[in-house]
């Protein structure tokens, strides 16, 4: 069984924003972020890619992107561990993988240096 909360969902959109929905069953979540026009949402879109799942056509954001976004939540928060620890945890399964003069652009742009610089000091990677 899944959670949706319907109010969430209207707020993200009315203010651009983010909603979970939840798998009551297993305890996951899956985050979705709503699109603006601003220069980083519009670079992510166009990076997005798909993966059919059990016969299901379904897009994902680049790891890349997924951690960008996730050091902009924690620091629009207020430094939010949640999110920050989401970033991590995505940076240490994918870090063969990033194009990192990708991440290292945005992390200028988005003004997330100092989360960055952490993240990387923390990460554990093989």
């Amino acid at each position: 069984a899944f959670y949706l909360d319907e109010a969430a969902v209207r707020e993200a959109i009315k203010h651009p924003g983010m909603f979970n929905l939840l798998d009551t069953r297993e305890g996951d979540k899956v985050d979705f972020w709503i699109l603006t026009n601003e220069d980083f949402d519009r670079s992510r879109f166009a990076r997005r890619y798909s993966e059919t799942i059990e016969e299901r056509r379904f897009v994902f954001s680049r790891p890349e992107d997924t951690i960008l976004m996730k050091l902009k939540w924690a620091r629009d928060s207020g430094g939010s561990e949640k999110q920050y620890g989401d970033a991590l945890r995505v940076y240490e399964i994918q870090a063969e993988r990033l194009d990192l003069d990708y991440v290292e652009t945005w992390v200028r742009r988005l003004g997330v240096e100092s989360l960055w610089r952490r993240l990387l000091s923390e990460a554990e990677t093989a």
